[in-house]
């Protein structure tokens, strides 16, 4: 029997959460100094016994993981979906041992490159070069190893201009790709990746999934965490689904998407941004979705608003990919192929409407992209919101439309 190259036994990780009371009009001095005094006592204690200090006047204790369990074999392709608070990116850094977990048991085998964040394992001060070597070195590799993938890494990553300038000079695109790289190239036994890869462009997107899928097949492990759904059935073999720290499916990539976009159907049409997530330059705030008319003359009809932290922002395009069920991108809505939100047209909400296809019944997805051209994104929200079509596209139809056959139906004319 192999033994498995991961092995997660009931494993738990409990933060403590602060909260302060509500503020009194008039407080005496005297409940004022009582107050101050229990909450110095509480934390005096928590230091001596070695346990988190929480600012605050109240504790609440926060499960951010509730006994998972899972194994992964070698060579395989493990993607990792929930939504935002789910507790994907803390069961990464409990595996990639940047924390300790608060019960349970990890057992590893062989190295792990981890790429959870822009700059992991970076130091600001150092070169490209120094890092590449530093991380090589971390690793447990020698100079000679991390010298014969040198090239491979500063090729893919297409840094060689600034190969020999201080990391903290290069953009967050530059910094994925340089890390990506040094990740991807040295040969460890499992990859770790977060989805810090939505930083880059497109076309490095496509080329940090061919390249994780050529890891995957050289026999290595890669665990994925991506909320891009296509990205998840496409390279995986096998996917796990977390709500709320646990974990509640095992199984394949295609039905563990479906029962995510289920999970999310009653706040399907809506998608606001978590103030947790850094806002760009210019980003969606929020996104809205109406679908009207019947098969096959649906309109989908979005509203979004935005974010901006630089009212000085260069004009801006929008694009709307439509997506099955599994995040296999369908059609791209462009309504306009140049910049054409100014500044003045970010300050309020902006609608557009698009004319689908005759689709099949079923679930779709869409995701909202923004950037000044082609080459560069100012935001990207994947798979934010999702509608149901219930009816078919060709009344009279005797049998169900299935998506072995597709998922449009082109309105199609005899010929006699």
């Amino acid at each position: 029997m192999a033994i498995p190259v991961i092995s997660v036994e009931q494993l738990s990780k409990r933060y403590f959460l602060g909260h302060q009371g509500p503020r009194e009009s008039y407080q005496s001095l005297r409940d004022s100094l009582v107050k101050q005094g229990r909450s110095f006592a509480r934390k005096s204690m928590d230091l001596v016994r070695g346990k988190q200090v929480v600012q605050g006047d109240s504790v609440e204790e926060f499960w951010a993981l509730k006994d998972v369990c899972f194994e992964v074999q070698q060579g395989d392709v493990l993607g990792i979906i929930g939504s935002n608070g789910a507790g994907k990116s803390t069961l990464l850094k409990l595996l990639s041992r940047i924390t300790e977990p608060t019960k349970g048991r990890i057992t590893l085998q062989g190295r792990v490159a981890s790429l959870l964040e822009v700059g992991t394992g970076f130091h600001p001060e150092l070169s490209g070069r120094e890092n590449i070597f530093l991380n090589g070195a971390i690793l447990g590799m020698s100079r000679a190893e991390i010298r014969s993938k040198f090239d491979e890494i500063v090729d893919f990553a297409d840094v060689e201009r600034f190969l020999d300038t201080p990391v903290k000079r290069y953009s967050s695109g530059m910094y994925v790709r340089l890390a990506f790289a040094v990740a991807a190239h040295l040969e460890p036994e499992v990859l770790v990746v977060d989805e810090v890869l939505a930083v880059g462009d497109a076309e490095f997107q496509k080329k940090c999934m061919g390249k994780m899928g050529e890891v995957a097949k050289g026999g290595r492990t890669v665990l994925f965490v991506s909320h891009n759904l296509g990205a998840v059935v496409g390279l995986c073999s096998r996917c796990l689904l977390m709500d709320h720290g646990s974990l509640i499916l095992d199984s394949s990539p295609a039905e563990c998407v479906a029962a995510h976009l289920n999970q999310a159907q009653s706040q399907s049409d809506q998608w606001v941004r978590p103030s947790s997530r850094e806002a760009p330059v210019l980003g969606f705030r929020e996104i809205k979705i109406n679908l009207v008319g019947e098969q096959p003359d649906l309109i989908l009809e979005i509203e979004c608003a935005f974010t901006c932290r630089d009212a000085d922002h260069r004009d801006a395009m929008i694009a709307f990919d439509i997506s099955q069920l599994s995040g296999g991108v369908l059609m791209q809505a462009l309504p306009h192929p140049q910049g054409f939100l100014t500044s003045k047209h970010t300050e309020q909400s902006q609608r557009f409407a698009v004319q689908l296809p005759p689709l099949i019944p079923g679930t779709y997805s869409l995701t909202a992209w923004i950037g000044p051209n082609n080459l560069e994104s100012y935001d990207m929200v994947r798979d934010c919101v999702s509608f149901e079509v219930a009816h078919s596209p060709t009344p009279g139809r005797t049998f169900l439309h299935t998506p072995d056959h597709g998922y449009i139906v082109p309105k199609t004319t005899w010929l006699a």
